[in-house]
């Protein structure tokens, strides 16, 4: 079982979502609260990622905030989080995020959120980091990615062992039993260096 001290959580920024989705973001935070696990997130305080940092700072739960200068001056960061690092673009926050991270969860989300899951996935693949990666399909949200995964094994694009590189659950619950069974991240020494 790997030491999980900060979850890194990718998730959706707009508003305009299944409020059973909201009330996901929220469980996660709160969760990873009481487990005394930090989050690790995008900074925002709008849509998931607001709701996530909300619930884990109302069960008393600290909250790191990634954000890029470009969404820092659109007024977006979570000003009640723990703790605010502003970059200078998308691919320094996704290097922070990796760095503060032992391990990630993707929930529900869109073009952003499919770009840092299939990079944190694509790092893994190439053996760049051995971290636990856990894909949260909330009512069947990623059902037809794990398709078109399915369709790229078939066309021999994807190896079939690649869809070990992460694990799917179901429900919010399921993230932290899947991170506790997960294996402790092997040392990668000069590997683990970009």
């Amino acid at each position: 079982m790997p030491d999980i001290g900060a979850l890194c959580v990718y998730c959706g920024s707009s508003n305009d979502v299944d409020p059973a989705h909201l009330k996901a973001a929220r469980d996660t935070g709160r969760q990873a609260a009481q487990r005394g696990i930090e989050i690790v997130f995008g900074g925002g305080h709008v849509g998931m990622m607001g709701a996530l940092a909300d619930g884990a700072l109302a069960a008393g739960g600290s909250v790191i905030g990634i954000i890029p200068e470009i969404l820092m001056a659109r007024e977006v960061a979570h000003s009640g989080a723990s703790e605010m690092i502003v970059v200078d673009s998308m691919h320094t926050r996704k290097r922070h995020m990796f760095e503060r991270s032992d391990a990630f969860c993707a929930l529900p989300g869109g073009m952003g959120t499919l770009d840092e899951t299939f990079e944190i996935i694509t790092w893994k693949q190439l053996g760049l980091h051995d971290k636990p990666i856990v894909l949260a399909n909330l009512g069947g949200y990623w059902d037809t990615l794990l398709r078109m995964l399915e369709y790229q094994t078939a066309a021999g694009y994807v190896r079939p062992e690649q869809m070990g590189l992460f694990r799917v659950v179901e429900r919010i619950e399921s993230i932290f039993d899947a991170l506790e069974a997960s294996p402790a991240p092997k040392t990668l020494g000069d590997s683990e260096r970009f």
